[in-house]
C-alpha cells in the first residue's frame, strides 16, 4: 500500500463516476488534490447584472428549470473544488435531478400547469442533505515515527486499532518513505481514514463518512502546524505531551 510521495499529482477527477450511483471506493490510500499557497485574487469590480429571476423565486416553469440547472452546476463546481464529498454531491444532485424530471413531465402533460410551483416550494431539504452527508471527524491520533503508542489521541470513539495498526506498520516499513504525504482509505465499517505523514510524526484521523478534499487538506495543514510548532522537541525526540501543542485537537474538541 504505497503512500503518495507528494500532493502534486493527484486529482479528484479519477474518482468521479455516475452522479447518482458512484462506484465502490477503492481500498488504497489516495492523496487529495494539491493546494496552492497563493491567495485568491480579490476583485473590486461590480458584479454583473442579473436579468433572470432569483434562484428561490422563478416566475415560470422555464425559469424553474433554469434554476435547477444552475444549482446542479453549482454543486458540480463545489465537488470539483473539494468543498463537498461524493455522498453530499450524489444526494443533492439526485434531489435536483428528480425535481427537474418531475417538472419536465408535468409540462409534457399540460404546458399550462402551475403544478411546477409545488415541486419548487420545498425549502431546506437540500440543506438537510448537505449536512446529513457531511463527514464528521470521530477520532484522531498523533504518532511519532516507528511508535505504535500515540503521543495524543482524542475523539468521540476509540480507534479501530485492528484496521489502523497494520497500516502504520506497513508505512513505517517502507524503505523509501517520503518525508511528507497525505493518503486516505475506506474502512470496513464505512468510516474513512485520513493519514498525514510529516518529517517527524504522522496524524491519523477517522471520519464518519468519506471526507471532502477540503477536509483532507485541513488535516494536512493541522499536522504541518503541529510539526512547525513543536519542531525543536520533535527533532530531539523530547516527546513530553504536556509541553507540546496539538492543533489536531481542533477537529474534535470544542474548546482547546
Amino acid at each position: 500500500m504505497p503512500l503518495p510521495p507528494s500532493e502534486g499529482n493527484d486529482s479528484p477527477a479519477a474518482e468521479i463516476r455516475s452522479p447518482i450511483r458512484p462506484a465502490k471506493p477503492h481500498d488504497d490510500l489516495r492523496p487529495p488534490v494539491a493546494v496552492s499557497a497563493a491567495p485568491d485574487p480579490v476583485s473590486n469590480a461590480a458584479p454583473p447584472a442579473v436579468s433572470e429571476p432569483t434562484v428561490d423565486s422563478p416566475t415560470d416553469p422555464k425559469g424553474a428549470l433554469n434554476v435547477l440547472r444552475r444549482k446542479m452546476e453549482t454543486i458540480a463546481d463545489e465537488f470539483a473544488e473539494g468543498k463537498i464529498n461524493r455522498a453530499q454531491f450524489n444526494a443533492m444532485y439526485k434531489r435536483y435531478s428528480e425535481q427537474r424530471t418531475i417538472i419536465e413531465r408535468l409540462l409534457q402533460r399540460n404546458p399550462e400547469t402551475d403544478a411546477w410551483r409545488q415541486v419548487m416550494s420545498t425549502k431546506g431539504y437540500t440543506s438537510f442533505l448537505r449536512s446529513h452527508f457531511e463527514a464528521q471527524p470521530v477520532y484522531y491520533a498523533v504518532h511519532s515515527h516507528q511508535e505504535a503508542k500515540p503521543i495524543i489521541m482524542g475523539g468521540s470513539k476509540r480507534s479501530d486499532e485492528v484496521f489502523i495498526d497494520p497500516v502504520l506498520r506497513m508505512l513505517w516499513q517502507m524503505p523509501n518513505r517520503p518525508k511528507s504525504g497525505v493518503g486516505r482509505k475506506a474502512m470496513q465499517n464505512g468510516e474513512w481514514l485520513i493519514l498525514v505523514v510529516g518529517e517527524y510524526a504522522l496524524t491519523a484521523v477517522v471520519f464518519s463518512l468519506e471526507p471532502s478534499i477540503a477536509q483532507a487538506r485541513l488535516v494536512r495543514d493541522l499536522h504541518n502546524d503541529f510539526e512547525r510548532a513543536n519542531q525543536a522537541a520533535l527533532a530531539r525526540n523530547w516527546i513530553v505531551p504536556e509541553r507540546m501543542v496539538f492543533p489536531q485537537r481542533a477537529l474534535v474538541e470544542a474548546s482547546l
